[in-house]
């Protein structure tokens, strides 16, 4: 399985809200800063997981992004479909016939397997699952401060 930049980014950002849900929205510039990602593109992640209901914006002077729902309602599943539209790896997952071997490949059968078993993880893990505990250093806690 392979995450994109976009997914990446998206995870991050998600994982930061969820550390501060359900406190006061939070600024694009604030995330971008903690999880040491670009917040040009940042800020376009973001619009694209408030487009599918994963956050909500506020304007103003106190404006920022907060989570749509509790951090233990969105799994990790939900936000990579969004960012990556949930497409498969290989094109012979959507069209068996673009492949030379076709139905006769055993490796097809053995990838759609292992891309259902991460799927399968993917939709059981929450956001709430992924906020860090201070006391356990964590990978996607972004640069220290």
């Amino acid at each position: 399985m392979r995450l994109s930049m976009k997914a990446d980014y998206g995870v991050r950002a998600l994982v930061d809200l969820a550390a501060h849900y359900p406190g006061p929205a939070v600024t694009c510039q604030a995330i971008a800063a903690r999880q040491g990602v670009p917040a040009a593109y940042l800020d376009q992640v973001l619009l694209c997981l408030r487009r599918h209901a994963l956050v909500v914006s506020t304007r103003g002077p106190r404006g920022g992004h907060a989570l749509a729902r509790e951090p233990s309602t969105i799994t990790l599943a939900e936000v990579i479909a969004a960012l990556d539209g949930g497409q498969a790896e290989m094109a012979c997952f959507r069209e068996p016939n673009v492949c030379e071997v076709g139905g006769r490949c055993r490796l097809r059968g053995a990838l759609q397997a292992a891309e259902a078993a991460a799927h399968s993880v993917l939709a059981d893990t929450t956001l709430a699952d992924l906020v860090p505990n201070p006391a356990v250093p964590s990978l996607l806690a972004g640069p220290a401060a």
